[in-house]
């Protein structure tokens, strides 16, 4: 399998953000990430730029925020035209990609609001689960941070110094929870978003006044996707493969800046080979780990922990029952431990 890092839910000139999408590329690779998956609001105007492109060593995929108001925002990749939200419900956006043949996913779909901000509206969503949603955006690093301050002052603070938050350990238990319950009836891909806009002021083709820089966001959280084979170059068809990778769950989230995870593998074998994001009959099966550094590692099965190694590199166990089995790994960071990776499940039926 070949590991890309991809930053997801990425804004630009083009809606609300404060860069050009050449200048997003160019953080992405000073921040050591592959892809960019961009998703301005209610628009694809940056295909239509020419920026759906390889910029140097980073793809650039134009998806869209489908914008609906309040809340109800859900990320739409590899359709060829915007999507019309006006009357219609959320559910039916999400039917709406899925019949144009694209994949989607809840934007920031457990925010409740900001309690020492109570003007910023919450922009949840009623059930995170849409039948027709491809998956969920299970861990909106920048809405489920400032989500959990107690005091303006926290806020400020994330901004100056986003990785020292504290409230960015661990991804929201009742995400987990609530994803783990929707497993159970069908898959449901999980990506990590960062909703990054590079908040600031852009004066004379510049922002020399800026919060939460793209470079800074994009050290926060990525979505690694497993490929079958290295990209082309052809950008349309890596885009492709990507989608795909997404589509089928070949994909975890991970802090990058606590450890580069490249190399983390959850696998099973028994009857047939099964890789992450799949599904197969229950019965026979080993589920296999290995990291690329030391650190504790559980799998999980239906949400409950299964099988655990303290500062182990691999973790292999028997799953004799049926079960959505999935992979927790944390590492001791600033002297606490933090969540480093969390992989889609193996879904034994």
């Amino acid at each position: 399998m070949i590991d890309l890092t991809c930053v997801v839910h990425v804004h630009s000139r083009h809606s609300d953000g404060t860069g050009t999408v050449p200048e997003i590329a160019a953080a992405a690779a000073a921040a050591g990430a592959d892809v960019v998956l961009l998703t301005d609001h209610d628009t694809l105007a940056a295909r239509y730029h020419g920026h759906e492109r390889w910029h140097g060593s980073v793809l650039v995929c134009v998806g869209e925020e489908v914008t609906k108001r309040p809340g109800h925002h859900y990320l739409a990749f590899g359709i060829d035209a915007p999507v019309d939200h006006r009357g219609r419900t959320p559910e039916q956006v999400a039917e709406a990609v899925s019949e144009a043949g694209g994949i989607g996913f809840t934007a920031h779909p457990f925010s409740t609001g900001v309690r020492p901000f109570p003007f910023i509206p919450a922009t949840g969503w009623d059930d995170p689960f849409p039948p027709a949603a491809t998956g969920v955006e299970l861990w909106s690093v920048v809405t489920d941070t400032i989500e959990r301050f107690e005091h303006r002052r926290d806020a400020l603070r994330f901004l100056l110094g986003p990785r020292a938050a504290r409230q960015l350990d661990h991804p929201r238990p009742e995400a987990l929870a609530a994803w783990d319950r929707a497993g159970a009836q069908r898959r449901v891909v999980a990506i990590g978003g960062l909703d990054a806009h590079q908040f600031g002021l852009r004066v004379g083709g510049r922002v020399p006044l800026r919060l939460m820089s793209y470079r800074h966001a994009f050290e926060l959280l990525r979505t690694h996707v497993l490929l079958e084979r290295p990209p082309s170059g052809d950008a349309a068809a890596d885009r492709d493969a990507v989608y795909a990778a997404l589509r089928e769950g070949r994909c975890y989230l991970a802090r990058d800046a606590i450890a580069p995870a490249g190399g983390f593998r959850f696998w099973a074998d028994g009857p047939e080979h099964v890789e992450i994001g799949s599904e197969a009959t229950a019965g026979g099966f080993t589920l296999h780990v290995r990291l690329p550094r030391r650190a504790d590692v559980r799998i999980l099965r239906d949400g409950v922990e299964f099988a655990r190694a303290h500062s182990g590199t691999s973790l292999d166990a028997t799953a004799g029952e049926a079960g959505v089995y999935r992979v927790e790994a944390t590492l001791l960071d600033a002297g606490r431990p933090r969540t480093w990776i969390v992989s889609n499940p193996i879904y034994l039926r």
